[in-house]
């Protein structure tokens, strides 16, 4: 007898804020150029805070004074992070794209779900944080 699925958890605070300390460059999958969307300000502020931010958009030229890429396989570098903003549908071809290139986190936006995809990542070696925020995370948990 088989015993039920191993549910995804996310990481604790602690291994969190450790990520968030370690991440320098952060590939923003869906980052929009409109300033009222919140991938702009999850970006900027994350920009603010000192993180290097790479959008991730096709048919954008620029945000935030960075250049953008239609698409992760476009980097010129591998990201520390991906941050993606994209409706869950997408996450398992964004997953098979991270463990392709060797990008080894990647964090869903909160109201982002999609557990299947979630383990595939996790047990590809990946970390993965699903349905936070990224940037509320860092202004809670990396503020000292």
């Amino acid at each position: 007898m088989r015993g039920a699925p191993v549910a995804f958890t996310n990481p604790n605070a602690d291994e969190i804020r450790q990520l968030l300390r370690e991440i320098r460059s952060v590939a923003v999958l869906g980052l929009s150029p409109n300033e009222s969307r919140p991938s702009f300000r999850v970006a900027k502020g994350l920009q603010n805070k000192g993180y290097r931010i790479i959008p991730v958009r096709p048919m954008v030229v620029e945000v935030l004074g960075e250049k953008a890429y239609p698409d992760l396989e476009s980097l010129p570098e591998k990201p520390d992070i991906v941050d993606v903003f994209r409706a869950a549908e997408h996450v398992p071809e964004i997953v098979e794209s991270c463990i392709a290139l060797g990008i080894k986190r990647i964090w869903l936006q909160e109201g982002i779900v999609h557990e299947d995809a979630a383990m595939r990542a996790r047990n590809a070696g990946i970390t993965v944080v699903m349905d936070r925020c990224l940037w509320r995370d860092c202004m809670k948990l990396c503020s000292t």
